[in-house]
């Protein structure tokens, strides 16, 4: 039986609201039509897939991506993207992809989970680090732009 295509990712936050406000604003997915669960949450569309389940869970401890690293989103406009995220003061690192037309933008949900939006044969932005190193962590980003982890 192979694999065909990933279907969604399914996250827990601690503020529902704020969470989808990120994810509309910042990756360009949509709330759109989810069941009737007996549980609160929103199902994240990118055209007519929901890619993305958010689970709204207060009561949770623990919270962040455990050994998932991230989630990679293709998306477009990368001049939009940085703009926008400039203008709220969210933290975020661009990267250029060794032997690809490939720029990612680097940044940190409500939650901690780290999201890598792929802009692929678009201009490269002045933003872009050029290193070999991995992308940079939550709390680093917020230290250098100091807002809160």
């Amino acid at each position: 039986m192979p694999a065909l295509s990933l279907d969604h990712w399914n996250i827990y936050c601690k503020d529902l609201e704020k969470t989808v406000r990120f994810y509309e604003k910042y990756v360009g997915l949509r709330n759109g039509d989810r069941p009737p669960f007996g549980f609160p949450g929103a199902w994240m569309y990118a055209g007519d897939k929901p890619i993305l389940h958010i689970v709204s869970e207060t009561t949770r401890k623990e919270h962040g991506s455990g050994a998932i690293d991230h989630v990679a989103i293709n998306c477009d406009d990368i001049r939009g993207c940085i703009d926008t995220l400039k203008k709220d003061g969210m933290p975020f690192e661009v990267r250029k992809v060794p032997a690809r037309p490939l720029q990612q933008v680097f940044v940190h949900d409500p939650d901690g989970v780290m999201i890598e939006l792929n802009f692929w044969n678009e201009a490269d932005v002045p933003e872009i680090k050029q290193s070999g190193s991995t992308p940079i962590s939550r709390d680093d980003l917020a230290a250098r732009t100091k807002q809160p982890a």
